[in-house]
């Protein structure tokens, strides 16, 4: 078996037809029922079957064309990417915390793909556990994780064992964000207390690999809020803020414009000590690419216009 018999056997089952198929492979038609005999043999199965009305494909066939036919395809999209004044495909992946940083860095990243040529772009919002699986299982060369300070040794031992370089990005306290029609958009000095009366938007997936949901929550969340509505989605978030006025979401600081667009504020609370930190990671053996190195820049551009 050849890559030839592949397209010999593929365009008879597309056309039906052995004399067909014949002149759309300019060969001679007995040359090609050769060739197809010979496939039949070495591979020990029936592919088609001969009538008068023309050449109908068996089951077994059909299966051995369904491969056939990926094989093929890859070898078409291998010659396109190579043949002479192929144009190379950007490709740029990366997996991030919800941060409106972040997102707003990529934005601006990703006017940079040049127009004229093909670019797929990943960006996918998530954990921490999930951004490093989708580094060593999936195709992301870039990640971003999430976590408290008290877990710096935890995450570090962690990439150190799994091969991982990690730099820092940024270090934060979360700030609160509300509608400005919020009973404490006006407050001053707001206190966990202030706050139970109203509910509170938080993201569902837990942050901590090692802990169960349920210890990750009562961690990283007062524990006398009786009220949250828990979201996967970081969109979501704007509009209930935005119409629900006694919701009220721990975040990273928000760009301005962000805050103007939904008519939203954000606030500091006294009680609130906890640092987080954004760590940049892929594979240490990943060599970054131009594109990587954009996007790096814009992050850092901006965190420094809202983290600083």
């Amino acid at each position: 078996m050849n890559l030839m018999h592949l397209k010999y056997a593929a365009e008879i089952a597309k056309v039906g037809s052995l004399n067909k198929a014949a002149e759309n492979l300019y060969m001679g038609q007995p040359n090609l029922s050769r060739a197809i005999r010979e496939l039949e043999t070495s591979l020990g199965i029936t592919i088609f079957v001969r009538s008068a009305k023309g050449m109908s494909v068996t089951p077994e066939g059909e299966e051995f064309l369904r491969y056939a036919r990926k094989i093929l395809a890859e070898v078409d999209a291998v010659e396109k990417l190579y043949k002479s004044g192929a144009r190379t495909k950007q490709t740029f992946s990366v997996s991030v915390p919800r941060a409106c940083y972040i997102s707003e860095a990529f934005a601006r990243f990703s006017r940079s793909i040049d127009p004229n040529c093909p670019a797929e772009l990943l960006y996918m919002e998530t954990n921490a556990l999930r951004a490093i699986k989708n580094i060593l299982e999936s195709d992301y060369k870039l990640g971003i994780i999430r976590y408290a300070e008290n877990y710096d040794k935890y995450f570090k031992d962690m990439l150190e064992e799994k091969d991982f370089s990690h730099e820092l990005v940024s270090e934060f306290r979360y700030v609160l964000l509300m509608s400005r029609e919020h009973p404490l958009a006006d407050c001053e000095d707001i206190r966990y207390d202030d706050l139970k009366n109203f509910t509170e938007i938080a993201h569902a997936d837990p942050y901590v690999p090692s802990l169960p949901a349920a210890a990750v929550k009562k961690e990283e969340l007062p524990d006398d809020i009786e009220r949250r509505i828990y979201i996967f989605e970081r969109a979501s978030q704007f509009d209930l803020l935005s119409e629900n006025h006694n919701t009220f979401m721990w975040v990273s600081p928000t760009p301005e414009k962000l805050l103007k667009r939904y008519d939203l504020v954000q606030k500091t609370c006294r009680d609130n000590s906890r640092i987080y930190r954004d760590m940049l990671i892929h594979r240490r053996d990943y060599h970054l690419t131009e594109l990587d190195k954009r996007f790096i820049t814009e992050l850092c551009r901006s965190k420094r216009q809202h983290l600083n």
